[in-house]
């Protein structure tokens, strides 16, 4: 299913979920409202701030560039916006699926005890409105609840000098008013005060406006390793044209940027081969397709050292099968979000992610490599994360 496709699908649904809640508002508003002319006063000003938030979010009032810190703008009209957005969603959804219990709680031949038909009733209730509480969770703490993540790779061709060698990887950081420069120097520090030999960055330091690069370079000034800072391109460097202009900049800091480059990291006369590519993707997606190939990682094979071990940077963990059957023994990406807003305390496998890819988040291992797919500090769409903690990785290499 196309990226496309399943867009479309989402927005019919939000389309349908939109007339159900005004449908319950409005039965809402005839419950607590005792005269006609509350009834009408309440309704319209309901409306009013329904359709603004729709309004001033959707570019009516002007395109704004986008802010590197938090603004009342942002507090007051994107979050809420976004929050009820998703949440609306996701309730409307479970109201469908709890309509048959509801349906029986209200039969009274089905049930026959009153208590019964209430305690469902209540306890669909519930089900419906947990997803604002969570949201709410996801927007206040989720967000911004750091998990730092310590991974051991073993890998078969490090060289002796290496065991114990120490990478941070930091991933979509999503610069913005929700991933401000401030919040970008907080993490630098964490980053820092891990003491890494090397610090990968894989991708989308931006997110759609172009003007934001200057902030997250800025606020990406202080990291430090002695073996290097060394990084990859994202999609949204590519969708916000940066890439070039972010590499430079990036550059003129002490952050090389790796475009289909490869660099040998050495010590005590012993190296490994760390890769770095642009973004590539095989599927077709919105807002463009500038980094579409027939097959992941076509020419790189010039760029991986026989006999030694070989480590990739890409933001797009798709690239890990073909990776693997290169012999590239370790693959660094992003991209995901770890899902974002994943229920993997109810199951593994509920990830909206996992609808375009099978490398969600964590370690994965196949015949020739392994991969490691980072959840990123920032946030896409909506500034939500629920059972996706923003991550920073510290791998420990080993023999």
């Amino acid at each position: 299913m196309s990226f496309a496709l399943i867009f479309r699908i989402l927005i019919a649904i939000f389309l349908g979920s939109q007339i159900y809640w005004l449908v319950r508002a409005r039965a809402l508003v005839k419950r607590v409202a005792i005269t006609r002319t509350a009834r009408i006063v309440l309704t319209v000003a309901g409306l009013a701030v329904y359709f603004a938030l729709f309004a001033l979010n959707f570019g009516v009032a002007g395109r704004r560039a986008s802010p590197t810190r938090l603004t009342w703008y942002d507090t007051l009209i994107t979050a809420p916006f976004a929050w009820w957005v998703v949440c609306s969603l996701v309730a409307f959804l479970l109201a469908i699926l709890l309509w048959p219990i509801r349906r029986v709680a209200r039969s009274t031949r089905a049930l026959g005890s009153p208590g019964r038909r209430q305690f469902l009733e209540r306890s669909a209730s519930a089900v419906v409105a947990a997803p604002f509480v969570a949201g709410a969770y996801g927007l206040f703490y989720g967000r911004l609840n750091l998990e730092v993540t310590a991974q051991r790779i073993r890998l078969a061709r490090l060289p002796k000098a290496f065991a114990g060698f120490r990478i941070a990887q930091l991933s979509d950081i999503h610069i913005g008013p929700f991933m401000t420069e401030d919040q970008i120097r907080k993490y630098v520090r964490i980053a820092n005060e891990l003491k890494p030999d090397l610090i990968a960055l894989t991708g989308d330091f931006v997110t759609w406006d172009a003007s934001t690069q200057w902030a997250v370079v800025n606020a990406l000034t202080g990291l430090h390793a002695p073996f290097g800072i060394f990084g990859c391109l994202g999609n949204h460097e590519a969708w916000s044209h940066t890439e070039d202009s972010i590499t430079r900049m990036l550059q003129q800091v002490g952050i090389r940027i790796l475009r289909r480059e490869n660099v040998r990291v050495s010590t005590h006369g012993e190296s490994f081969n760390l890769i770095g590519v642009d973004f590539e993707t095989r599927r077709h997606m919105v807002p463009g397709n500038e980094k579409f190939v027939g097959r992941y990682l076509e020419g790189v094979e010039s760029l991986v050292a026989p006999g030694m071990a070989n480590i990739l940077m890409s933001h797009n963990p798709d690239t890990f099968d073909r990776a693997a059957e290169m012999g590239i023994d370790l693959s660094l990406a992003g991209h995901t979000h770890g899902g974002q807003v994943a229920l993997e305390f109810v199951s593994p496998e509920i990830a909206p992610s996992r609808l375009v890819t099978p490398y969600v988040a964590g370690w994965f291992q196949k015949p020739g490599g392994q991969l490691y797919v980072n959840r990123g500090i920032g946030t896409i769409g909506v500034p939500i994360r629920i059972g996706a903690p923003p991550e920073i990785t510290v791998y420990e290499l080993s023999r």
